[in-house]
Formats: structure tokens, C-alpha cells, sequence
């Protein structure tokens, strides 16, 4: 699985944090959401796709 996130689409709702905190996090500089691991291991697989169910304008696209 490979993640990325859309920045031009995100609206820093962070539902994602909640969701994988090991994954997403906000960028210090513009305040939108990135993907500190763009590949996950197996086991947070669950969360990720959580993470991105959650995000409300789909800014998280999942590529498996």
C-alpha cells in the first residue's frame, strides 16, 4: 500500500490524525496534512484506510 495526500484539496479537518497518528500529521509550515510514512507496514493497513474513510473532502488516496 502507498499513501499520498492532496494538499491543494485538504482542509485540515485532521480526522486522519485521530485515525493513524503514526501516519498523517500536520505540515509546521502550511498546515495541511502529510504522510510522514507514504508506505505502511502491514499491520497499520486497518488504520490508514480509516484515516482516509474519515477525511470528509477525500484528500487521502490509498494505492494497494
Amino acid at each position: 500500500m502507498k499513501v499520498s495526500v492532496d494538499q491543494t484539496v485538504c482542509r485540515e479537518y485532521a480526522n486522519c490524525i485521530v485515525e493513524a497518528p503514526d501516519v498523517f500529521d500536520l505540515d509546521e509550515e502550511n498546515g495541511k496534512v502529510i504522510a510522514l510514512i507514504t508506505e505502511p507496514d502491514p499491520s497499520q493497513y486497518d488504520e490508514v484506510r480509516a484515516a482516509a474513510a474519515s477525511c470528509p473532502v477525500k484528500a487521502i488516496t490509498l494505492h494497494e
